[in-house]
């Protein structure tokens, strides 16, 4: 039977943010019926959903009602209780990822473990529970500042602190359950970097482009597509990743994200989910990361990710204050007028600082350097009309 006749013609998702509403998209263009496991019938994916599962993602019994519907199964972010959904493997519910595979990733203590098990480099780390409470000091060797990051649920600079001396890190022993949460050496660098990469259940690995990242208050500002990179670091990316899906019999979308600098590349975090620094491949490669979640969800023939243009930029728009800002209709259509400019709006309320969009914009330059300032000048038009509230 070939991978087209054996294909899903639903598939569900846990999760009914943006990121599902763009699989729900990818879907819509294959003709793929999508049922959202969902806590609210207004999220942004119920917009082009065909059915809706109500519970949040973290409702193991919303999902076993998911999985009587459809079979093949994905999810739009990490937080999922793995360990109640195991019941549904012998039922032969199709998850991509497997809860196998996802177990060591979403939480980022196990995760680290996997990837010092894996001789991938990333920051120094400790779990904070291996501190004395009464009397706390950092490794030899470590000094101030250094992260604290949560094991669960931190995205967008939540679920992380900067410890900037021993009574910020008492204050954090005493305010937090310590053995949810890790300490990382503070990593100096000078790029932040970004891959997408898929594995289809033959375990043919494709990748997007490496791309640039730039954040402000550990919120992602923009993304280039591609980084201006040598091919060995490009190359030298592919292969951890590789390495990291393999290792795990992965079979889906991750997302890596890296430093950059005097200690060479080193792993930040892994997202076993599609990503926001991905977002530009829905114009500007042949396959999207949501169409590679899709297709590998729903059996069809995973397509190549060729980038079909010289490049992209990627913008992320963040709610305003209402009384700094114009009439949302009026910045939306000022956007869309930005020649080669592609608008996606996620239909959430506009709240200060929530990402309620973004915008990618087509690069033509071909030579690198010319591409950086192309998008820089692409990246002030855009935040002319839509400022970066974060600033």
């Amino acid at each position: 039977m070939t991978a087209m006749a054996s294909a899903a013609g639903t598939i569900g998702v846990v999760g009914g943010g943006q990121l599902a509403l763009m699989l729900c998209e990818a879907a819509k263009s294959r003709d793929v019926d999508v049922i959202v496991q969902s806590a609210s019938g207004h999220d942004p994916a119920m917009a082009v959903a065909r059915e809706q599962v109500s519970g949040a993602p973290t409702d193991a019994a919303a999902t076993e009602e998911l999985s009587k519907r459809c079979q093949h199964i994905t999810f739009e972010n990490e937080w999922i209780p793995v360990d109640a959904l195991q019941s549904l493997d012998p039922a032969g519910v199709m998850f991509s990822p497997s809860l196998t595979s996802l177990l060591p990733l979403v939480n980022k203590l196990s995760q680290r473990r996997l990837l010092d098990d894996l001789d991938i480099p990333s920051p120094a780390w400790m779990a904070l529970d291996e501190l004395n409470a009464d009397a706390p000091a950092l490794p030899a060797g470590w000094t101030y500042p250094v992260m604290a990051k949560a094991a669960h649920g931190g995205y967008d600079g939540k679920g992380t602190c900067v410890i900037s001396d021993l009574n910020a890190l008492q204050e954090l022993l005493n305010s937090v359950s310590v053995e949810d949460w890790l300490l990382e050496a503070w990593v100096t660098y000078e790029r932040e970097l970004a891959l997408v990469v898929s594995r289809d259940r033959e375990g043919r690995i494709r990748s997007l482009p490496l791309v640039e990242t730039h954040q402000k208050n550990q919120v992602c500002d923009w993304v280039l597509a591609p980084a201006q990179s040598e091919q060995l670091l490009e190359a030298t990316a592919y292969n951890i990743a590789a390495s990291l899906l393999t290792s795990l019999n992965y079979v889906g979308v991750m997302a890596l994200e890296f430093f950059y600098g005097p200690a060479g590349l080193m792993v930040n975090e892994v997202a076993p989910r599609t990503h926001n620094s991905g977002h530009f491949s829905i114009e500007a490669c042949s396959s999207s990361q949501f169409d590679q979640q899709l297709c590998i969800t729903a059996g069809l023939p995973v397509p190549s990710t060729t980038l079909v243009a010289p490049g992209a930029i990627m913008v992320n728009l963040l709610g305003l204050p209402s009384e700094a800002a114009e009439p949302l209709k009026s910045r939306l259509a000022a956007l869309e007028a930005i020649p080669s400019s592609h608008l996606h709006w996620y239909g959430k309320q506009e709240m200060p600082g929530r990402k309620v969009g973004h915008v990618t914009v087509l690069l033509e330059q071909s030579d690198p350097a010319a591409r950086d300032q192309e998008a820089r000048s692409l990246l002030d038009q855009i935040r002319k009309v839509w400022p970066n509230p974060l600033n």
